[in-house]
């Protein structure tokens, strides 16, 4: 039988970005929420990347495997949309880092694999924050940007329930690619206040106002959350994706139909059969 991990989808609600020529000091100071909806990857005899089923292109895949001189693939399988808002491939990377290590032996610490499947994200231009929040799991919150031995972690304490609707996608990289001053100001007051009360209820009230800050917002999408607030609740937008999330049961209160799972209590490792 060949290697199982299992890496948490992740959500982020606010953050800022910190770029540095140095990959492993890259990332984004924010918080997130992440998800018992999540990717399992395997390893495969057959090289290349499949993404339920699918051959798939994902260069941070792409990257760890040529990072771990892997001679071999790996299946990927999530209910989890590919660039709505999920961290899927961040997920996808990580979790390929920890295949590849079961199943050559290599011996990396989880911090090494951390380290090469951030790096393979930043890299690509395809994500900051996502792969520390999926390692660490619960409702993370990242104080300071970067990979293991530059990041700094915390956490809102307890577990919730999850509802999200997708209605697609936005291209990570074209956001991260263009002005993002006035989102990471956005973000850094986000991040202040919840530290100041780090309750649920605070994170997704900070979550919402930093949607409306960033400038992000979709048509469709304020109308969603607009409802859940007349619903007497609060959602808000993943990022980044055209996707709405509340912790409790906000959108369904609403009226909508919404995918509902949990908060992951802990983060990415490997299936123990």
């Amino acid at each position: 039988m060949h290697a199982t991990a299992f890496v948490p989808g992740h959500v982020t609600g606010f953050f800022s970005t910190h770029p540095d020529e140095d990959p492993l000091r890259a990332g984004s100071r924010g918080g997130g929420v992440t998800l018992s909806h999540g990717v399992e990857t395997t390893a495969t005899e057959t090289s290349g990347i499949t993404l339920n089923g699918e051959r798939v292109a994902v260069e941070p895949v792409e990257r760890v495997l040529d990072a771990l001189d892997a001679e071999f693939g790996v299946a990927c399988e999530t209910p989890l949309p590919l660039g709505s808002g999920f961290g899927v491939s961040g997920a996808m990377a990580l979790g390929t880092a920890y295949v590849v290590n079961a199943e050559t032996g290599a011996g990396r610490s989880a911090n090494d694999l951390v380290s090469i499947a951030h790096r393979a994200e930043v890299r690509s231009g395809t994500g900051l924050g996502d792969v520390v929040g999926q390692a660490q799991g619960g409702i993370p919150l990242r104080l300071e940007p970067g990979g293991p031995g530059y990041g700094r972690m915390d956490e809102i304490p307890g577990g919730a329930r999850v509802e999200y609707l997708s209605l697609g996608g936005l291209s990570t990289a074209d956001v991260l690619g263009g002005d993002t001053e006035t989102l990471s100001a956005a973000g850094e007051r986000a991040l202040e206040t919840v530290r100041e009360r780090s309750t649920q209820s605070v994170f997704i009230e900070a979550s919402r106002q930093f949607a409306e800050e960033a400038g992000l917002l979709t048509d469709e999408l304020r109308e969603i959350l607009r409802s859940v607030d007349d619903a007497g609740s609060t959602a808000s937008m993943a990022m980044l994706g055209e996707t709405a999330f509340t912790l409790g049961t906000g959108l369904s209160d609403a009226g909508y139909d919404p995918e509902v799972c949990r908060t992951h209590p802990s983060g990415a490792g490997l299936r123990v059969e």
